[in-house]
């Protein structure tokens, strides 16, 4: 009776913050105290420990290092310079706004900073490229997806993150790392599909323009160097430690080795090197996505102490042929999206579900939580949810938005859920 409420506990709470517009994490906060105190009879501290402190520090300070250079305009030119590079290849400008999109991603901006600039960007291009919008839109919503699935960027930390708290830190690098190119291939073949199907995309191109973008000021150089530096940083020690396990000086530095506490150093180098004003880089703190992840996190605490988390995999494990499991966690996925976040409900309430699911289904967990975030992204372009939502925001006129809102919710996202559904067969078939 009590997994059957948690269960519906996190329904209701996704199901009010998307008719409210209010955060899903407060809902979340609030059936977990109720049913986890009333109901299980834990403590108040035992519901508060819930809050997963480690997966908000991680995205707070990760943050606060790249609000730097959204702030100084690092990023945008950034993306600026990466279409310009492309002028000479027109046809090929779908993969000009993704490589763009996903490298800032990559770089540390995460989901909903590179959406939010790149989208306007993109509709504009399509108008002087004389390219169906809907392409473009895939594109970079692509792009800011998978960028961010990058093991130092938004999303990867945040799977790192849920990793970690299931008891998988030995491998949640490298199971990032599978994420993160599967991501990038399903990303490039569905844009590829959008791009050469349809007869009238065959002739992207024909009389754009591109204007070079200003030259990078001092201050970006020296915070294009900094993001650099600080993904080596992150990056060479894990790596190593893969390289030469044996080798105790670089098993000693990667244990302690934590993305985090290495962004607050970045972050305040970048306060000595006056970078951007210090008001400015905290006020972008994305404490929405924060409230919404650790809310959400607390009540899947409470259903791992009220058991419905071995429930629901005794289940789907006994249930389920194996081969199938993968495949109806990515529709689950992509299903739960289509009106929520990824990051903010999807991923914590699946995640813990999977290394108890992977044991009894006999599957390994990196197939599961591959398929669980491609199908998750593949509808993230959905008009009701975030990444379609600021496509629709980024149109320039109401005529534009009512023509896109259709679009996407009848072709982008079927396309996009069938040929993911199709992506993770294959996958969890070769892996």
């Amino acid at each position: 009776m009590l997994s059957i409420l948690i269960v519906a506990g996190i329904a209701v709470s996704v199901a009010i913050g998307y008719k409210t517009k209010f955060n899903t994490g407060l809902f979340a906060i609030v059936f977990a105290y109720l049913i986890g105190c009333f109901g299980l009879g834990m403590s108040a501290k035992s519901v508060i420990s819930g809050w997963p402190i480690s997966t908000m520090f991680v995205i707070l300070s990760v943050s606060l290092f790249y609000n730097f250079a959204m702030v100084n305009g690092t990023l945008e030119k950034t993306a600026g310079y990466l279409l310009y590079a492309c002028r000479r290849f027109p046809g090929l400008l779908p993969f000009a706004l993704y490589l763009a999109a996903a490298l800032i991603a990559a770089l540390g901006a995460g989901f909903f900073t590179v959406l939010a600039f790149m989208a306007p960007i993109a509709l504009l291009i399509c108008d002087e490229a004389k390219m169906d919008k809907l392409v473009g839109a895939v594109a970079v919503n692509c792009g800011a997806l998978s960028g961010a699935n990058f093991m130092t960027s938004g999303s990867g930390i945040i799977f790192r993150g849920l990793m970690d708290e299931a008891g998988l830190s030995e491998v949640s690098f490298g199971y990032t790392a599978v994420i993160f190119a599967g991501s990038v291939l399903f990303s490039l073949l569905l844009i590829a599909g959008f791009r050469y199907i349809p007869k009238s995309n065959r002739n992207i191109g024909a009389g754009v323009s591109f204007t070079k973008p200003e030259p990078f000021t001092v201050k970006q150089k020296q915070n294009l160097y900094l993001m650099v530096a600080m993904i080596v940083v992150v990056l060479v020690f894990p790596i190593l430690h893969i390289v030469l396990p044996d080798t105790e000086a670089i098993t000693f530095i990667n244990a302690r080795m934590d993305v985090g506490l290495v962004a607050i150093i970045f972050s305040v180098i970048a306060l000595f090197m006056n970078l951007a004003p210090q008001k400015q880089v905290i006020d972008k703190i994305p404490w929405n996505t924060i409230i919404m992840i650790c809310g959400v996190g607390m009540l899947i605490n409470v259903a791992i102490e009220a058991g419905t988390i071995d429930l629901l995999a005794s289940w789907a494990g006994s249930s389920l042929p194996s081969w199938l499991v993968p495949v109806v966690f990515s529709l689950v996925g992509a299903v739960m999206s289509f009106f929520s976040s990824t990051l903010g409900v999807v991923c914590p309430a699946l995640f813990p579900l999977v290394p108890a699911l992977a044991e009894t289904a006999g599957i390994s967990p990196m197939v599961l939580f591959a398929c669980i975030v491609i199908g998750a992204q593949s509808s993230a372009i959905s008009p009701f949810s975030s990444g379609g939502s600021l496509i629709l925001g980024s149109c320039s006129n109401e005529e534009e938005r009512n023509a896109m809102f259709p679009r996407l919710l009848f072709i982008a996202v079927p396309a996009s859920v069938l040929s993911a559904t199709v992506f993770n067969a294959v996958l969890s078939a070769i892996l």
